[in-house]
């Protein structure tokens, strides 16, 4: 009993010794890991490399070079809307400012109330260009993370590069040292993640081009800006269409008058739903069905945890992980004890 006890105790501070060096690790385990889940993400590309018998080295090269190629185009894509999308953000502040005043104006006779919201909600007398210069970073700014970001991105391309290379020596030197999970595991694994992953983002590309859509027909300004934020917002289940109902509704507060300006959130709530509801499960399959409190859970750790990063590798890393657990499960169940597959 009192074994048993300590090993428990043992494995506590184990596991929260693991996730404190994480934290404070997390410049080189949070491209590291990114790498190595992108690089399962890839798994039918590099099968297609080995059907077609191309050496290792120019399949894991070719990979890397069109998975790059991939981002940087998408970045470049990004960068226009984006911009803009920070340059409104003044006016954005300016009119809700304004809004502000129209509310507080109708609580004159009130006056510890309105002394409250004053307080809560000004700025506190700070000049209109202050407020407007921190809406973007400065060259210093960049250049203090210029290094950063560069040793993050070698990080992440030689991880990368190196996983694809060594991807089958990877899961054969899991197999051997996991028992009972054998190769085959290893690798449905990886073909569930990927699975998920591409059909995830097929979904929400084209969910946010019919958000556009919509946001241009009923006048939103930038509708192509609330298209590109529905399709990244809706790749962190939960946290992020909630983000963008709440930012749906600062706006439509400021563009639109009377009950009109409760019109962008309330479509894009029904949108949502539907895709959620009907479109997601039906092409993405019960196979990969997950416990909405475990993806809710991991989500609000790893965001923590990493930020922007882990918010994007928290469900493809609990897919690969329940799947190669419920593995584990299977074979020892059928075999009674622990043996290799």
């Amino acid at each position: 009993m009192r074994s048993t006890i300590n090993t428990m105790c043992l494995a506590i501070l184990t596991i929260i010794a693991v996730f404190i060096v994480l934290y404070q690790a997390k410049v080189l385990f949070a491209p590291l890991l990114a790498a190595i889940l992108l690089g399962i993400v890839l798994t039918p590309l590099s099968e297609l490399w080995e059907k077609l018998r191309v050496p290792d080295a120019v399949a894991a090269f070719l990979s890397l070079l069109l998975a790059l190629a991939s981002i940087f185009a998408i970045v470049l894509l990004l960068e226009p809307y984006i911009t803009q999308a920070i340059s409104q953000g003044p006016v954005i502040q300016a009119e809700l400012r304004e809004t502000v005043e129209e509310a507080r104006r109708l609580l004159r006779g009130l006056e510890k109330i309105s002394d409250d919201v004053a307080a809560a909600i000004e700025p506190s007398a700070a000049p209109k260009e202050e407020a407007e210069g921190m809406t973007m970073p400065t060259l210093t700014d960049a250049l203090f993370y210029a290094p950063q970001f560069a040793a993050q991105f070698l990080i992440f391309t030689g991880t990368l590069y190196f996983f694809l290379l060594t991807r089958n020596a990877v899961y054969e030197w899991l197999s051997a040292t996991t028992a009972p999970i054998g190769q085959r595991d290893l690798r449905r694994a990886a073909s569930q993640v990927s699975r998920y992953v591409l059909t995830i983002s097929a979904i929400n590309f084209s969910f946010g081009a019919v958000v556009a859509a919509v946001m241009y027909w009923i006048g939103m300004p930038s509708p192509i800006v609330w298209g590109l934020l529905a399709c990244l917002l809706n790749f962190i289940l939960y946290l992020g269409p909630t983000a963008l109902i709440a930012m749906l509704t600062v706006t439509g507060i400021v563009v639109f008058e009377g009950a009109a300006s409760f019109l962008p959130p309330a479509i894009y709530i029904a949108m949502n739903a539907i895709e959620a509801q009907f479109v997601t499960p039906t092409l993405v399959g019960k196979s990969l069905s997950v416990n909405p409190l475990l993806v809710f859970v991991s989500l609000v750790f790893w965001l923590w945890l990493w930020g922007p990063i882990g918010g994007i590798i928290a469900i493809p890393l609990l897919i690969w992980t329940m799947t190669v657990v419920q593995a584990f499960s299977d074979q020892v169940i059928s075999d009674g004890t622990p043996g290799k597959i």
